[in-house]
């Protein structure tokens, strides 16, 4: 049971910030965008989120630094392909390209400044960890292996969870959330009803990309242990929640459990002893982009009514066409 509890309490970890991503585009195409950047603005918002807590030591202003550049990322793919009405598949890819390219130079710069390999202070991360160091020392050892478990929660986990459900809500039972799901279905037919479609459709990707952001600021907090170290920050996250909406059928609430099996196949390697199976670091490392493949193909033969996705999704519209 306490191997079991490590492996959840792991999974967890990895999967928080697929979870936000995962949100984040499903906000966006919920609108009829769809944003392939998501890679790039969590590199933007990991590094805005990084540099914010180096300077000024504050938790608030790093998630908020990290949620405002992924925004802005967002709002320039916005203006691009709802007022320009330029293609969004290259659009999005082109994002990707700026955010990671720029967030590294940006890096890079940061890093020389600082003579090194810059990492934030222990009283700063100790701000973003588990719930179990809010205890006084010692007392979280002294309970059952559950409670250790509950206790082992991130904060930032338990937002991206209570957004999932704020999200899911929403949709389903506000005149605002039920607006913007039309707007993805039909736009047109949204414009003829009297909703705004493209301040919808700007809110939306602003909005997703903000929280695909502090999924980049939770990976170079807490899952780089506060050292910006480009190598090991977001690694293909992005492109993982890309197919994870796909899986969850663009729900929020699936997302959770969703988020939560791929972040068990990233951690299964720590936890399977080599003398059960021996096979190289590699083949784990693989297994959650193996696991994408499977979901896009599975996903290429059902019927699109099958899938949940929205029907406009990806076409950009031009309401004198209507």
């Amino acid at each position: 049971m306490d191997m079991f509890l490590k492996f959840l309490t792991a999974a967890i970890v990895s999967a928080t910030p697929l979870l936000f991503a995962t949100l984040g585009e499903i906000i966006s195409e919920r609108a009829g965008c769809l944003n392939l950047g998501v890679e790039g603005m969590m590199w933007m918002g990991a590094f805005a989120g990084f540099y914010a807590g180096l300077r000024t030591g504050s938790v608030v202003l790093s998630l908020v630094a990290a949620f405002g550049v992924a925004a802005l990322c967002a709002a320039i793919y916005a203006f691009l392909t709802i007022s320009l009405r330029a293609n969004q598949n290259v659009t999005g890819l082109t994002l990707t390209t700026f955010g990671i390219g720029l967030s590294l130079v940006l890096g890079n710069a940061m890093t020389q400044a600082n003579g090194g390999t810059p990492s934030l202070p222990t009283a700063f991360t100790d701000k973003l960890a588990a719930l179990s160091h809010l205890l006084p020392a010692g007392a979280a050892a002294q309970q059952s292996s559950i409670v250790q478990f509950l206790l082992s929660f991130y904060p930032l986990t338990l937002a991206a969870i209570v957004l999932c459900i704020a999200a899911a809500v929403f949709y389903k039972k506000t005149r605002t959330g039920l607006a913007i799901r039309a707007t993805g279905e039909n736009p047109a037919a949204a414009d003829a009803a009297g909703v705004n479609v493209s301040v919808s459709k700007y809110l939306s990707v602003i909005l997703g990309g903000g929280i695909c952001g502090v999924g980049g600021a939770f990976m170079s907090l807490i899952v780089a242990n506060g050292l910006w170290n480009p190598s090991g920050i977001v690694g293909g996250v992005g492109w993982i929640a890309v197919a994870l909406v796909i899986f969850v059928r663009w729900k929020p609430l699936l997302a959770v459990g969703g988020a939560l099996v791929f972040g068990a196949f990233q951690t299964m390697r720590y936890f399977i002893p080599n003398a059960v199976l021996a096979l190289p670091v590699a083949f784990y490392q693989m297994l959650p982009f193996l696991l994408t493949l499977v979901v896009l193909v599975a996903t290429s033969v059902r019927k699109k009514s099958q899938t949940g996705e929205p029907g406009a999704i990806g076409v950009n519209y031009f309401r004198e066409e209507r």
